[in-house]
């Protein structure tokens, strides 16, 4: 069985399971209500006078500022609370890579037909190429939206459109590799997330510490998955690119930890 069958297969288990599709409805409709009562108002409203004053004070404290550059209103919503809302829910839509199969003990006759290897990098693949699908079907939402509200705002979207999907796959990229890692170490899905959460914010506390006893030092601010979120967020359209060596970089850490962990762990 190759790499790329073991990725069909991810694909498999979300659309051919009565689990995976109810997965799919409840991030459907959740979704749903975010697009019609946060980004369309909230996109109305960045079209008015009173903005200015009150809607780009509130995103200020999220370093949003530059959101005022974007043509399409929409688009900028949606690229800032993409940002932060998806690598949270891939921490959780793609945590059962590895654990639920080892602790079934289903994965020791995986490996019968093929190696550790191909299935850690396969399940990895598939899942990630499932967040960058969950991207573009949540892009193309915002797209009918402006097509319904402001049909002539859809091809200024559209134009900057790409900016968005690259940096997304980007940024998704060690969030996928991150539960890819703690699959291995959990023995469920649930427990996966809680590892990748709790582990996040210890980290992030004993990084603070470190700063704050030591002073500051720089290359600690790159260290966590996300970090370099903040700074993305004030940057704009291509120069967004500049940051891309940092999650590539942690992607290629942690599937370095993640393959080490899986060649010794006992399946």
């Amino acid at each position: 069985m190759s790499m790329f069958s073991i990725a069909a297969n991810e694909w498999a288990r979300l659309f051919l399971s009565s689990r995976g599709w109810l997965a799919i409805c409840a991030f459907a409709l959740i979704w749903i209500v975010f697009l019609a009562y946060v980004i369309a108002p909230a996109a109305q409203y960045m079209s008015s006078d009173d903005f200015g004053l009150i809607f780009a004070a509130l995103f200020a404290r999220f370093g949003a500022n530059t959101l005022a550059n974007w043509e399409s209103n929409e688009m900028a919503l949606y690229w800032i609370f993409a940002l932060y809302l998806l690598p949270f829910f891939t921490m959780i839509s793609a945590a059962d890579q590895i654990a639920s199969d080892k602790t079934r003990g289903t994965m020791r006759f995986l490996v019968l037909r093929t190696s550790r290897t191909q299935v850690f990098f396969g399940r990895f693949l598939g899942q990630y190429l499932i967040q960058l699908f969950i991207v573009l079907i949540t892009l193309c939402s915002v797209f009918a939206l402006i097509a319904i509200k402001a049909p002539d705002g859809l091809s200024i979207a559209i134009s900057e459109a790409p900016i968005v999907v690259i940096n997304l796959a980007l940024v998704l990229l060690p969030y996928v590799a991150l539960m890819a890692l703690v699959s291995v170490l959990a023995s469920t899905a649930r427990q996966a997330t809680a590892f990748a959460i709790i582990g996040w914010i210890v980290l992030w506390f004993l990084l603070g510490y470190v700063q704050g006893k030591f002073g500051p030092i720089p290359i600690l601010n790159w260290v966590l998955p996300g970090s370099q979120l903040s700074s993305l967020v004030r940057l704009g359209h291509w120069d967004t690119l500049s940051l891309a060596p940092i999650p590539l970089l942690h992607t290629v850490v942690l599937l370095t930890l993640g393959w080490i962990a899986i060649r010794r762990c006992d399946l």
